[in-house]
């Protein structure tokens, strides 16, 4: 069901102060940043080996980011799994009795197609079902 761990997200203020230290003092290679205009987030990709950091820093006072920075401050947001037939996935978590946020896939970062798992069905964990193209994967 889970290829691999895509990628740990980290909610941050701003992206420009937090690269420093992923950058400089971690030496992890910045892959690119974007903005995804639904999620109201500016992302930046990270390379840490085998698995990516993703920076996410609220574009909106209202965004999604913005609400967990103002309740739980800056740190890990989600952890998100590589996936194939997100649509399959769903499904069977549904019908696991897993509670979803996203009952349909939504488009993410990178043209990926994403759907978020409820922490309440996970120990309290955000986690991502995240399917890429097989060109981004």
């Amino acid at each position: 069901m889970v290829e691999k761990v895509d990628h740990i997200g980290i909610a941050v203020q701003s992206i420009e102060s937090a690269l420093p230290f992923y950058v400089e003092s971690l030496g992890l290679t910045l892959i690119g940043t974007e903005v995804v205009e639904s999620q109201k987030v500016k992302v930046a990709f990270l390379n840490a080996g085998n698995v990516k950091l993703e920076l996410l820093e609220p574009t909106a006072d209202n965004s999604p980011i913005a609400a967990f920075i103002t309740k739980r401050g800056e740190g890990i947001h989600h952890i998100a799994v590589g996936v194939t037939s997100i649509e399959e996935r769903i499904q069977e978590l549904q019908t696991s009795g897993v509670k979803m946020i996203d009952l349909l896939p939504r488009k993410g970062a990178a043209g990926a197609n994403i759907a978020f798992l409820h922490p309440k069905s996970a120990s309290g964990v955000l986690y991502e079902l995240c399917e890429k193209q097989k060109e981004e994967a």
